[in-house]
């Protein structure tokens, strides 16, 4: 359009520019050669609908994220400077870092294995139906404990409670460790 303006008269556009172009269409037009100063000056920038709902749904998401930091956060224990997560990877981790403050042997993968046997990584799981329950004495926690093996090779240093998940992983590796040389060298009950 400009281009079209551009070859016009000035005297024309003086009386029939005003009517369809307006002072500032003219403006424009009468200095289209010169740099783009005669414009007029920009509206500041307003965010579409839709933009501003796309900043508001990631504002929204950031801070879901944030308070979902937070939780996972709380959930987490610390024990040697260390924080280790409030589950079965955490536990163990938490465990051998004890363990190792001790001598007490055991890989992940062997307690981990023996875990899963024992009481599918349910801390509280409890066995009443093998010989021990039927004597008054049911295996609990995610290594199947027995209480008077739990006192005698529980660790000083963490909780003395048979279903803690840490303390009955080091209780159950340092009876493993005694009997068998290792929890890695437990395959079936023990």
């Amino acid at each position: 359009m400009r281009t079209a303006l551009r070859s016009l008269k000035p005297a024309r556009l003086a009386t029939t520019g005003l009517t369809a172009l307006g002072a500032a269409g003219i403006a424009t037009t009468a200095l289209a050669g010169t740099a783009h100063a005669a414009q007029a000056p920009a509206k500041p920038a307003t965010k579409p609908a839709a933009v501003a709902h796309a900043h508001d749904a990631k504002a929204t998401k950031a801070a879901k994220d944030e308070k979902a930091a937070k939780a996972e956060k709380k959930d987490e224990k610390k024990a040697g400077g260390k924080e280790y997560a409030d589950n079965l990877d955490g536990w163990i981790r938490e465990a051998r870092a004890i363990m190792k403050e001790h001598g007490i042997p055991g890989s992940y993968e062997g307690i981990k294995r023996n875990i899963i046997r024992e009481s599918a990584g349910d801390p509280n799981a409890v066995n009443d139906w093998d010989i021990n329950a039927k004597k008054g004495t049911p295996s609990k926690g995610l290594l199947q404990v027995i209480q008077p093996t739990f006192d005698r090779y529980h660790v000083e240093g963490t909780p003395d409670e048979l279903t803690d998940p840490v303390a009955n992983i080091v209780a159950a590796c340092n009876y493993a460790a005694d009997r068998y040389g290792s929890m890695d060298n437990v395959d079936s009950a023990y």
